[in-house]
This record gives C-alpha cells, structure tokens and sequence, in this order.
C-alpha cells in the first residue's frame, strides 16, 4: 500500500492496516461500547413515558454497525449524530401527533352556554337544584351562593362533575339570545 493510499485509508477509517491485529481488538472494544450506549438509551426509553431517547438508540445502532465494519472513531461519532438527527426529525413530529392525548369532547359540552329552566329550585347551601336542559334534567349548583328559584331561566357556565353550574338570565340576556 502506498503512502497516499495509507493517508486516504487512515483518514477514513481512523485506521492503517499495519496495526490489524490492535485494530480488530479496538473495534471490538468500541462495538462493545456503543451496544452498551444503545443499551442504555433503549433501557432510558422503556423507563419514560414519552419518546426521549429512542433516537440516540437507533444513532448508537449505527454507530455500533459502523465500528463492526472497522471504521475509526470519528465516523462512529459522525453516523451516530447524524443517524440520530435524521430519526429525530421524521419521526418526532409524527409520534408527537400520534402520542398526544387529545381533548374528546362529549355530549355533555354541548350544554355549555345554553339556556335552561330551573325545575327545583338552586340552593348551593343546602346541596339542592335540578335544572331542565333541552329535555334533560341536571343536577345543578349556582355560581354564586345566592338561591335560584324554581321556574327562573339561567345560563350553564360550565360542567363540575355531573352537575352543571349555572347563573340567572335576566330580561336583557333573555332579549341578546
């Protein structure tokens, strides 16, 4: 081999080929060390709850195979940097849509903001209150203390539990809707 050929070999590899024997116990040594990293980073994974690190384990699988095929430290380092950008940039975006827990809305929700007739009367004291909501009769509280009398109109704010909470429509809410 030549001078320039050993150069161009060096710089690639990391290596020359006059050092076989140490360079066969070197590249077992850092294929030994990368699976220890994917290890790691794999076991790291199993431990969370979201995806975190299962990109530095599929970048130290690259660079395991790079240092089984004999190639220096620094093309491990560069394939496992780039081999973890890379999965981090596709799959990311797409495990995030696919992990994240949405918001279901239910059939519930949609008698939020309507308005009902109060059927017994709201008194938030005394744990008592009924409200008739498109057909429906809820359990409900007030959003003030104050007592709501049966037969009064009132607007649902939002929904705690199973009950809704409510307020007064007065005539000129009663006019807007």
């Amino acid at each position: 081999m030549e001078f320039s050929q050993k150069i161009w070999y060096g710089m690639i590899t990391g290596k020359d080929k006059v050092h076989s024997a140490r360079n066969r116990k070197e590249c077992a040594m850092e294929a030994i060390i990368w699976l220890g990293v994917m290890i790691l980073f794999a076991v790291g994974e199993a431990v969370t709850v979201g995806l975190t690190s299962i990109w530095f384990a599929v970048g130290a699988l690259g660079a395991l195979i790079t240092a089984g095929l004999g190639l220096g430290f620094w093309p491990q380092i560069t394939v496992f940097i780039i081999l973890s950008g890379v999965t981090l940039a596709l799959v990311r975006p797409l495990a995030k849509k696919l992990l994240r827990p949405g918001y279901s809305a239910t059939n519930a929700d949609r008698v939020i903001g309507t308005v009902g007739v109060v059927t017994q009367a709201v008194n938030n004291l005394a744990g008592e209150g009924l409200v008739n909501l498109a057909g429906q009769v809820w359990s409900a509280r007030s959003k003030t203390e104050e007592v709501i009398p049966a037969g009064q109109e009132v607007r649902v704010l939002h929904i705690q539990g199973v009950k809704v909470i409510v307020e007064p429509v007065t005539a000129d809410q009663t006019k807007a809707v």
